[in-house]
């Protein structure tokens, strides 16, 4: 089914050194952009990612050192990349708890002021587990009734996702054809950053969701734990929770004058 989009939507997909949100780097993008006029746009780069590629990560991937050596970094191409996913909402698989907090931190890395804040999140792979639980080889096997060649390969793995969720929306009648209802059907627990260390309650206010002040309001913590926001700055958090809790900061520090 062809997605029904009032503005452009973004599948990406991502090959890293490894899977810690905080540390590791992108060693290939691929992104396809599909607009509401059914335009197809591509934009693809191995990155070289400043690190040492583990050999785990290259089994998985297939990408070596050498294979990024000469490659751009990702400063290199960090504002090509805003200005293609400008306007864009973003989709892919695993993408809310992988893809999109990776990209959140190399942008932030190179001091890219990318909103993330304003687009609508797809994630093909919630939509797959909450009707048939499977994986990303599985799902386009059956959903389209294909093999999917060069698993791994960043290109391959978008490509797939796209037509995934196109033929999500042929099988099943229930799924809306609307980004803003699939980001809400694929949503996680209403996070408030990509991590999930902050969420929002039933009440729509932000919590934190882990530690000692698990399900407390963030207002309440920095009123009643002031070097709490402290020690979570100087942890090992990713850059984009530690940015999210500022502006919390900022805004509670607001109230609390007035």
């Amino acid at each position: 089914m062809k997605l029904n989009l009032r503005r452009p939507i973004a599948f990406i997909d991502l090959e890293t050194t490894g899977v810690n949100v905080s540390s590791d780097r992108i060693v290939e993008i691929s992104v396809l952009k599909i607009n509401p006029n059914g335009i197809e746009e591509w934009m693809i780069s191995r990155i070289n990612p400043e690190m040492p590629i583990p050999p785990k990560s290259t089994e998985i991937h297939g990408i070596t050192d050498a294979d990024v050596a000469n490659a751009p970094k990702f400063r290199e191409i960090a504002k090509n990349l805003a200005t293609f996913l400008a306007g864009s909402d973003l989709a892919g698989f695993n993408a809310i708890k992988f893809d999109i907090p990776v990209l959140a931190e190399e942008f932030l890395r190179v001091n890219i002021d990318f909103n993330f804040l304003e687009r609508k999140y797809v994630d093909v792979q919630v939509i797959f587990h909450k009707k048939e639980q499977r994986t990303l080889t599985a799902a386009y096997k059956f959903y389209c009734g294909k093999e999917l060649e060069n698993a791994h390969r960043s290109k391959a793995d978008t490509q797939a996702t796209y037509e995934v969720l196109q033929a999500q929306l042929d099988m099943y009648g229930d799924l809306e054809n609307d980004v803003e209802k699939l980001a809400d059907f694929s949503a996680y627990n209403n996070l408030v950053d990509f991590a999930g260390r902050i969420i929002y309650d039933e009440n729509g206010v932000e919590v934190f969701n882990f530690g000692k002040h698990k399900g407390k309001t963030v207002e309440e913590v920095f009123r009643d734990d002031p070097s709490y926001y402290s020690w979570m700055m100087n942890g090992d958090f990713p850059l984009y929770t530690k940015r999210i809790l500022t502006k919390l900061k900022l805004s509670s520090s607001g109230k609390a004058q007035q």
